[in-house]
């Protein structure tokens, strides 16, 4: 899974034509330790896919983003869409729901 920092958020997300659902969140979070082998197995079902990616950002380590972007609390899943957001939940979410968000 692609992880993003200031430095690549740019690229691989705002400069992105397609789908990005972007999971903010931290190691020390247990809700976000609870959702990271789902949204790995999700990750992986889309890999190689030209339309949709997958990417994460620790918000310890990038803080700057987390700012920018309103995170007040993690896990939070937003999606983008042309480098646009779009659409975000926060909390641990079931599989089925993130593939839901994913398809909007």
């Amino acid at each position: 899974m692609l992880e993003l920092n200031k430095d690549n958020f740019k690229k691989e997300v705002l400069d992105f034509t397609a789908t990005v659902l972007v999971d903010f969140f931290a190691p020390w979070c247990g809700p976000c330790k609870m959702m990271l082998p789902v949204v790995e197995e999700i990750s992986k079902e889309i890999e190689g896919s030209a339309a949709m990616k997958i990417a994460k950002v620790n918000v310890d380590e990038n803080s700057e983003l987390a700012e920018e972007y309103g995170i007040m609390s993690i896990p939070c899943f937003v999606l983008f869409k042309g480098g646009k957001e779009v659409e975000r939940v926060m909390g641990a979410q079931a599989k089925a729901a993130l593939l839901e968000l994913l398809k909007k």
